[in-house]
């Protein structure tokens, strides 16, 4: 899978994250550790990264991705008990307005890390993939 070393590379400094500091606390915590431990592994990111979401040519609004890595993986952090489908649309959507062919979404709040791979499916990267 392409970009499954890099994706693979920010996985393993989440578990870290989450292995020291457990759950429960507020996403800016992990977000800063992370932060940490992705420099500790050499990734280069963008941290609180402005986005400008586009309709129709005309820009409408700005949104915050939560980490930009390596100028191609978006990382969309959350700390709650579960992911839900209300937070994989929400990454989904940040790769169509960016443009971007693959992210994560990341929730460090429940009792174990959980990850989820997301995909731009109108990304001409993916479009020949099941």
């Amino acid at each position: 899978m392409k970009y499954g070393d890099l994706t693979g590379k920010i996985i393993g400094c989440a578990m870290k994250v989450h292995a020291t500091l457990g759950s429960g606390f507020q996403e800016v915590i992990y977000q800063r550790a992370l932060a940490i431990e992705m420099q500790k592994q050499n990734l280069g990111f963008r941290r609180e990264m402005e986005m400008t979401i586009f309709y129709d040519n005309i820009q409408i609004d700005i949104r915050r991705v939560d980490f930009f890595v390596q100028d191609t993986i978006m990382l969309e952090l959350k700390a709650v008990s579960e992911l839900n489908d209300t937070h994989l649309n929400q990454a989904i959507n940040y790769l169509e307005a960016y443009n971007l062919p693959v992210g994560l979404l990341i929730n460090f709040g429940s009792k174990s890390l959980s990850f989820k791979r997301v995909y731009n499916t109108k990304h001409p990267e993916n479009r020949n993939q099941d």
